[in-house]
């Protein structure tokens, strides 16, 4: 089955791999974390945009990071809710425990400008572009006077 045909609905929803590792992010299998805070990544004429849907995270939860100006990374967890001992559960479907993203930026990003912001549930991260890139780092342009 084609991601296409799994989006249009074509097979239960209900069934999908949960948002959320129960593990944590320091569990063995920490594949299984990577793959499920969904993020979009889009370009535009002037920075590289990127949303991810964190339901639950508190912005003290959430840690975004550049590592050596070519590698974003967006972690954080969403924290178990405190429980009454009394309460009786019918059913259990949001998942806790961390996760963890990583992008390696392209060669025109801007990693000394990048924003972020989290409202609603959604956070976005603003990458802008360089204004001009250079066609061969070695080469340094100078001005004629």
């Amino acid at each position: 089955m084609d991601w296409i045909g799994s989006y249009r609905g074509s097979r239960d929803p209900w069934s999908s791999p949960p948002l959320w590792d129960p593990r944590g992010a320091d569990s063995d299998d920490i594949t299984s974390a990577l793959a499920h805070a969904h993020v979009d990544w889009r370009e535009t004429d002037t920075a590289h945009i990127f949303r991810a849907d964190l339901p639950g995270v508190r912005k003290e939860d959430l840690k975004v990071e550049v590592e050596e100006n070519k590698i974003l990374q967006i972690s954080g967890e969403r924290v178990k809710e405190k429980e009454d001992r009394n309460d009786k559960w019918h059913r259990v479907e949001r998942q806790t425990g961390s996760f963890l993203r990583r992008f390696r930026l392209p060669e025109d990003a801007n990693a000394d400008q990048i924003t972020c912001k989290l409202e609603n549930g959604v956070l976005t991260v603003n990458v802008p572009k360089v204004e001009t890139m250079p066609q061969n780092k070695n080469v340094r342009l100078i001005d004629v006077a």
